[in-house]
Protein backbone atom coordinates (compact mmCIF):
# COMPACT_ATOMS: atom_id res chain seq x y z
CA UNK A 1 0.00 0.00 0.00
CA UNK A 2 1.56 3.39 -1.03
CA UNK A 3 -0.28 6.77 0.02
CA UNK A 4 0.79 9.12 -2.75
CA UNK A 5 0.09 12.85 -2.60
CA UNK A 6 0.24 14.77 -5.82
CA UNK A 7 0.88 18.43 -6.40
CA UNK A 8 -0.72 20.41 -8.52
CA UNK A 9 -3.10 18.17 -9.27
CA UNK A 10 -5.19 19.80 -11.88
CA UNK A 11 -2.37 19.74 -14.62
CA UNK A 12 -2.65 17.88 -17.37
CA UNK A 13 0.11 15.27 -16.83
CA UNK A 14 -1.18 15.07 -13.06
CA UNK A 15 -4.81 14.14 -14.27
CA UNK A 16 -3.05 11.98 -16.87
CA UNK A 17 -1.28 10.06 -13.88
CA UNK A 18 -3.97 10.29 -11.57
CA UNK A 19 -6.25 7.93 -13.99
CA UNK A 20 -2.93 5.79 -14.31
CA UNK A 21 -2.48 5.01 -10.62
CA UNK A 22 -5.99 4.07 -10.38
CA UNK A 23 -5.95 1.23 -12.73
CA UNK A 24 -2.73 -0.38 -10.61
CA UNK A 25 -3.85 -3.80 -9.57
CA UNK A 26 -4.52 -4.78 -6.16
CA UNK A 27 -0.95 -6.25 -5.82
CA UNK A 28 0.19 -2.37 -6.10
CA UNK A 29 -2.92 -0.79 -4.15
CA UNK A 30 -2.28 3.27 -3.92
CA UNK A 31 -4.56 6.12 -2.18
CA UNK A 32 -4.16 9.22 -3.46
CA UNK A 33 -4.38 12.56 -2.01
CA UNK A 34 -4.88 15.75 -4.50
CA UNK A 35 -3.46 19.11 -3.73
CA UNK A 36 -4.59 21.91 -5.82
CA UNK A 37 -5.47 25.44 -4.94
CA UNK A 38 -9.01 24.97 -5.96
CA UNK A 39 -10.39 22.00 -5.28
CA UNK A 40 -13.61 22.76 -7.44
CA UNK A 41 -11.63 22.13 -10.24
CA UNK A 42 -11.41 18.29 -9.45
CA UNK A 43 -14.07 16.22 -9.54
CA UNK A 44 -12.75 13.19 -7.49
CA UNK A 45 -12.47 9.87 -9.26
CA UNK A 46 -12.71 7.24 -7.13
CA UNK A 47 -13.41 8.41 -3.06
CA UNK A 48 -13.03 5.37 -2.00
CA UNK A 49 -9.01 6.07 -3.17
CA UNK A 50 -8.87 9.34 -3.48
CA UNK A 51 -8.80 12.43 -1.43
CA UNK A 52 -8.88 15.82 -2.59
CA UNK A 53 -7.40 18.61 -0.66
CA UNK A 54 -7.14 22.15 -1.67
CA UNK A 55 -4.14 24.49 -0.97
CA UNK A 56 -1.21 26.04 -2.20
CA UNK A 57 2.30 24.58 -2.29
CA UNK A 58 3.63 27.50 -1.03
CA UNK A 59 1.60 27.57 2.38
CA UNK A 60 3.77 25.99 4.73
CA UNK A 61 1.10 24.82 6.94
CA UNK A 62 -1.40 23.10 4.69
CA UNK A 63 1.45 21.57 2.49
CA UNK A 64 3.04 20.21 5.71
CA UNK A 65 -0.25 18.72 6.84
CA UNK A 66 -1.17 17.35 3.71
CA UNK A 67 2.15 14.73 4.18
CA UNK A 68 0.89 13.65 6.80
CA UNK A 69 1.17 9.59 5.82
CA UNK A 70 2.47 10.04 2.57
CA UNK A 71 4.96 7.29 1.64
CA UNK A 72 6.10 9.43 -1.77
CA UNK A 73 5.25 13.19 -3.17
CA UNK A 74 4.47 13.30 -6.82
CA UNK A 75 4.71 17.20 -8.18
CA UNK A 76 4.22 18.32 -11.03
CA UNK A 77 3.76 22.25 -11.14
CA UNK A 78 4.56 25.28 -13.14
CA UNK A 79 5.10 29.24 -11.73
CA UNK A 80 7.24 30.21 -9.15
CA UNK A 81 8.50 26.72 -9.43
CA UNK A 82 12.13 27.16 -7.33
CA UNK A 83 10.30 28.69 -4.66
CA UNK A 84 7.64 25.93 -4.74
CA UNK A 85 10.24 23.39 -4.58
CA UNK A 86 11.80 25.12 -1.73
CA UNK A 87 8.41 24.75 0.42
CA UNK A 88 8.02 21.06 -0.55
CA UNK A 89 11.79 20.05 0.22
CA UNK A 90 11.11 21.52 3.44
CA UNK A 91 7.18 20.52 4.08
CA UNK A 92 8.65 16.63 3.57
CA UNK A 93 11.67 17.35 5.83
CA UNK A 94 9.66 18.17 8.84
CA UNK A 95 7.07 15.66 7.75
CA UNK A 96 9.46 12.80 7.45
CA UNK A 97 8.77 12.09 3.75
CA UNK A 98 11.16 10.82 2.05
CA UNK A 99 10.47 10.28 -1.89
CA UNK A 100 9.93 13.02 -4.35
CA UNK A 101 9.29 12.36 -8.03
CA UNK A 102 9.53 16.19 -9.38
CA UNK A 103 8.25 17.26 -12.99
CA UNK A 104 11.04 19.01 -14.70
CA UNK A 105 11.80 19.95 -18.35
CA UNK A 106 14.13 18.43 -21.08
CA UNK A 107 16.72 21.16 -21.93
CA UNK A 108 17.59 22.27 -18.33
CA UNK A 109 20.85 21.18 -18.66
CA UNK A 110 21.54 22.77 -22.01
CA UNK A 111 21.41 18.72 -22.73
CA UNK A 112 19.24 18.67 -26.11
CA UNK A 113 21.81 18.45 -29.06
CA UNK A 114 21.10 21.47 -31.29
CA UNK A 115 19.05 23.57 -29.00
CA UNK A 116 20.73 25.85 -26.65
CA UNK A 117 19.78 26.64 -23.09
CA UNK A 118 17.07 29.51 -23.23
CA UNK A 119 15.65 31.20 -20.43
CA UNK A 120 12.24 30.02 -20.74
CA UNK A 121 13.79 27.09 -18.88
CA UNK A 122 15.35 29.04 -16.01
CA UNK A 123 12.27 27.85 -13.65
CA UNK A 124 12.92 24.19 -14.46
CA UNK A 125 16.17 24.26 -13.70
CA UNK A 126 16.32 26.43 -11.08
CA UNK A 127 13.87 24.29 -9.06
CA UNK A 128 15.28 21.47 -10.26
CA UNK A 129 18.87 22.45 -8.70
CA UNK A 130 16.45 23.15 -5.54
CA UNK A 131 15.10 19.35 -5.43
CA UNK A 132 18.83 18.33 -6.18
CA UNK A 133 20.46 19.94 -3.18
CA UNK A 134 18.02 18.51 -0.65
CA UNK A 135 18.92 15.04 0.98
CA UNK A 136 15.46 13.37 -0.38
CA UNK A 137 15.63 10.21 -2.33
CA UNK A 138 14.36 12.36 -5.41
CA UNK A 139 13.77 11.44 -9.19
CA UNK A 140 13.51 14.44 -11.61
CA UNK A 141 12.16 13.76 -14.87
CA UNK A 142 12.88 15.93 -17.83
CA UNK A 143 10.19 15.05 -19.83
CA UNK A 144 9.93 15.90 -24.11
CA UNK A 145 6.79 17.81 -25.35
CA UNK A 146 3.61 15.61 -24.57
CA UNK A 147 1.83 13.90 -27.06
CA UNK A 148 -1.28 12.02 -26.70
CA UNK A 149 -0.08 9.03 -29.02
CA UNK A 150 -1.64 5.83 -27.70
CA UNK A 151 1.94 4.04 -27.66
CA UNK A 152 3.21 3.56 -24.40
CA UNK A 153 7.44 3.17 -24.65
CA UNK A 154 9.53 5.48 -23.38
CA UNK A 155 13.75 5.93 -23.51
CA UNK A 156 15.90 7.26 -20.65
CA UNK A 157 18.93 9.54 -20.55
CA UNK A 158 20.73 9.99 -17.09
CA UNK A 159 22.19 13.85 -16.50
CA UNK A 160 25.27 14.43 -18.41
CA UNK A 161 24.54 12.20 -21.04
CA UNK A 162 22.37 13.92 -24.37
CA UNK A 163 18.93 14.07 -24.53
CA UNK A 164 17.35 11.80 -27.03
CA UNK A 165 14.46 12.48 -29.12
CA UNK A 166 11.54 15.49 -28.19
CA UNK A 167 8.25 13.83 -27.49
CA UNK A 168 6.47 11.76 -25.20
CA UNK A 169 3.32 10.91 -24.81
CA UNK A 170 1.51 11.64 -21.47
CA UNK A 171 0.70 7.59 -21.01
CA UNK A 172 4.10 6.75 -21.68
CA UNK A 173 5.40 9.35 -18.75
CA UNK A 174 3.04 8.56 -16.61
CA UNK A 175 3.73 4.86 -16.99
CA UNK A 176 7.10 5.58 -15.69
CA UNK A 177 5.71 7.84 -12.40
CA UNK A 178 3.60 5.12 -11.39
CA UNK A 179 6.54 2.72 -11.29
CA UNK A 180 8.77 5.19 -9.77
CA UNK A 181 6.32 5.77 -7.00
CA UNK A 182 5.49 2.12 -6.59
CA UNK A 183 8.95 0.91 -6.86
CA UNK A 184 11.36 1.19 -3.94
CA UNK A 185 14.53 2.04 -4.48
CA UNK A 186 14.30 3.19 -8.52
CA UNK A 187 16.52 6.11 -10.03
CA UNK A 188 16.82 7.51 -6.11
CA UNK A 189 18.58 10.57 -6.84
CA UNK A 190 18.80 10.47 -10.00
CA UNK A 191 17.69 13.08 -12.80
CA UNK A 192 16.50 11.55 -16.13
CA UNK A 193 15.62 12.81 -18.99
CA UNK A 194 12.78 11.01 -20.92
CA UNK A 195 11.58 10.34 -24.74
CA UNK A 196 9.50 7.95 -26.70
CA UNK A 197 11.13 4.97 -27.78
CA UNK A 198 9.91 5.17 -31.46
Amino acid sequence: MKNILILGANGQLARNATARFLEVGSDEHVNLKLYLRRASRLVNPDPRRVSVVEGDVCNARKLQAAMQGIDVVFASLSGEMATQAQHIVSAMNAAGVRRLIFISSMGIYGEVPGQPYRSVLDPYRDSAAVVERSDLEYTVLRPGWFTHDADIGYQITQKGQPFIGHDISLDSLSTLIVKLATSDGLYLRCSLGVSSDH
